[in-house]
């Protein structure tokens, strides 16, 4: 039913949740490397890094624009962390490449320098489709037609508006079988009521619709009930993270993804300071937990996030990537196996001695504590001796050792030349524009 302004949809009562009943409560998105292939729904959790800045930071630079470069360097940096089971999508802006033209080089960038599941291209439905084409060269028509090789995100204009050019990209994903994630992008008080249930309720309108409109366009296509809820400063209008409200929209908001029964995407390491400093630390902090807690399948944003989205940091991702790290391992829970319980420990050591040099220590120690590669926990002395250095300035040093040693996994070299090819052609097609 079309409003009288010919432009307003007005769902009845009931259809939306009709039509997501033949959407996957989970699916697998496949990587080029099978062992890389992630489960998204079902109590699985994905994690994949930031998405979207046009700069990036760094200790040495500064705030600048983001180039290819960068968005290479931190594909590369999220093959090389095992917290990041995503190589994600745009992992930052790159403004030298012209705009018709960077998807190309983007997804070529997930595809060759890394061999985890990636994000496509939604800037533009003929870009999807470019992004289809190339995921079919890697992994065969039929494969594509019959699995998800690709997720991406698509984001309500909210309130209540999806745009063509988002609308154009989910046809084409969803014609194809690749995933969609359908996420508001809300900041409460701006883009929605300023209350945590008014702001959930309009959220879940919205998703509702968008993904009930990719069943509309293929049954059975796989699609992720997505949210980004933020909360802004009732005084200057700027966006805030780490506030307790968009945690509250987020836990329920995933309670609605459950009782549909699709996956649910939102959280991230999410923080408004310019630089990695403590404020960067607790707002991600509270952030990442609330993301965990709420059992999100899919998290955009785990690693790199600063300047409320608008820059890509490189300390921030290998500081963040530690975090995530160990929430992985709180996730994990107890160990109740026998090794875990360790009743021969408790006995071979008995009352007032120690147990570093028991059997089971010395069997368990490598592995028995998350250790962060970012904390210091020495002496002061050492601390000292070594050039007092803060957690950023460590950061510092390990994303560029990573860039240092980092080796790129293999590819079938005819599949490599068939990609450069089709990115040749049609590059040579247009000229290139950069608005």
């Amino acid at each position: 039913d079309v409003g009288k302004d010919g432009e307003t949809l007005h769902v009845p009562r009931g259809l939306a949740r009709e039509l997501l009943k033949t959407a996957p409560s989970s699916f697998t998105q496949h990587a080029r490397n099978a062992d890389r292939n992630v489960k998204i729904g079902d109590g699985s959790t994905v994690f994949a890094p930031v998405y979207g800045p046009p700069f990036i930071h760094n200790l040495d630079e500064g705030r600048r624009y983001a180039t290819i470069e960068d968005f290479r360097n931190f594909v590369k940096l999220a093959y090389m962390t095992p917290a990041m089971h995503h190589s994600g999508g745009t992992v930052c802006e790159p403004v030298d490449v012209p705009v018709n033209k960077r998807h190309l080089d983007m997804v070529y960038s997930h595809i060759r320098l890394s061999d985890k599941p990636f994000m496509g291209s939604v800037t533009a439905p003929e870009r999807a489709a470019d992004t289809v084409s190339m995921a079919k060269i890697v992994f065969g028509d039929e494969f594509v037609e019959n699995n998800c090789c690709i997720i991406n995100l698509i984001n309500a204009n909210s309130p209540m508006v999806f745009d063509g050019t988002m609308l154009g990209a989910m046809k084409v994903y969803s014609a194809a079988n690749q995933a969609c994630v359908v996420s508001p992008f809300i900041l409460a008080g701006a883009m929605s009521p300023v209350t945590v249930a008014g702001t959930v309720a309009q959220l879940f309108a919205e998703a509702q619709v968008g993904m009930a409109t990719t069943q509309l366009i293929r049954k059975g296509a796989p699609v992720v009930f997505g949210t980004f809820g933020s909360s802004i400063s009732m005084q200057s209008g700027a966006p805030t993270f780490g506030t307790p409200e968009p945690a509250l929209v987020l836990y329920a908001s995933a309670q609605l993804a459950r009782r549909i029964g699709v996956p649910f995407r939102s959280g991230g390491s999410l923080c408004g300071s310019k630089v990695p400093d403590a404020q960067a630390a607790y707002e991600s902090a509270q952030t990442i937990s609330a993301t965990l807690n709420g059992g999100v399948n899919f998290v955009l944003h785990a690693a790199g996030w600063l300047e409320g989205g608008l820059a890509s940091g490189y300390e921030k991702f290998v500081m963040d990537a530690d975090q995530v790290g160990m929430m992985q391992v709180l996730a994990g829970g107890v160990d109740l196996s026998e090794n875990g319980q360790a009743m021969d420990a408790i006995r071979e050591v008995g009352p007032g001695a120690h147990f570093l040099g028991c059997e089971h220590t010395q069997a368990n120690f490598e592995t028995a504590f998350y250790r962060s590669t970012i904390a210091d926990n020495n002496s002061f002395e050492q601390w000292e001796s070594e050039g007092s250095q803060d957690a950023a300035q460590r950061a510092n040093k390990l994303w560029k050792d990573m860039l240092a040693e980092y080796e790129a996994p293999a590819i079938d070299p005819g599949v490599d030349e068939a990609l450069n090819a089709f990115i040749a052609q049609k590059k040579d097609a247009v000229p290139d524009a950069f608005t």
